[in-house]
This record gives structure tokens, C-alpha cells and sequence, in this order.
């Protein structure tokens, strides 16, 4: 009995020094905007456990630095499909979507085409 408890204590410990206080991770986070970027790196935030966040309207990448033992990579990516915005490999439900600024909507060609000649006005 003793040899099962001290095997239970040792796993326990392995597992939780395992758990990166500085985990760094880089998404794809659909958007077209400055309202994007806030509403992203909003959502990152409102995580406890989230460091940094920084979304990039060009590239469309968001970098992250984030606590592993107080939340994981998956509740980020909730917490981002929840305020409307795809991943990569996940979609944000119709109903997140829908609750986006209309210039925000990036799934509307028109509405990424309006952006990218704003875009070209601007350099």
C-alpha cells in the first residue's frame, strides 16, 4: 500500500512540474481590424492565466504568453470562438459571429475587400 502511495505522490509532482508557468503559444485568428485586435487580445485577457496577447491585423497571427497551471491553450481558443472570431481549425458559432461589428464580419468578401483598399489608401 505504501509503494502505491508514494507512486501516486511521484506522478502528482512529475505532473504538476510539468505545467509551464511561461508557455508560449502562436494561432490564426481570422479578423480585419483594429476592432478585431482589441476584441481578440480582449478575450486573451479576460483568461486568468494569460501574460501577453498580441494579435497582428496583417498576418492575422496571435502570439500569446500564458500560465499553463492556471489555464490551458484549449479555454484561450473558447474564449476567442465566443467573442466571434475563427481559428484556424475551429469555427466560431453562426451566433458569435453574427454579434461582430458588420466591418468586422472577415467571412463577408466585401468586407475584407473594403478593408484591404482602405489599406492601400493608407501607404
Amino acid at each position: 500500500m505504501k509503494k502505491i502511495l508514494m507512486i501516486a505522490i511521484l506522478l502528482t509532482g512529475s505532473i504538476t512540474f510539468a505545467q509551464n508557468k511561461n508557455a508560449q503559444a502562436t494561432l490564426e485568428v481570422d479578423g480585419v481590424c483594429l476592432m478585431c485586435k482589441s476584441r481578440i487580445e480582449k478575450a486573451c485577457y479576460g483568461t486568468k492565466g494569460v501574460k501577453s496577447a498580441n494579435w497582428d491585423v496583417k498576418t492575422h497571427e496571435l502570439k500569446l504568453f500564458y500560465d499553463e497551471r492556471k489555464i490551458s491553450l484549449d479555454s484561450i481558443k473558447s474564449n476567442i470562438l465566443a467573442v466571434g472570431h475563427d481559428l484556424k481549425e475551429l469555427k466560431a458559432t453562426d451566433e458569435a459571429y453574427a454579434a461582430v461589428h458588420p466591418c468586422c464580419r472577415y467571412r463577408d468578401v466585401g468586407v475584407v475587400g473594403d478593408h484591404k483598399t482602405e489599406e492601400k489608401h493608407e501607404d
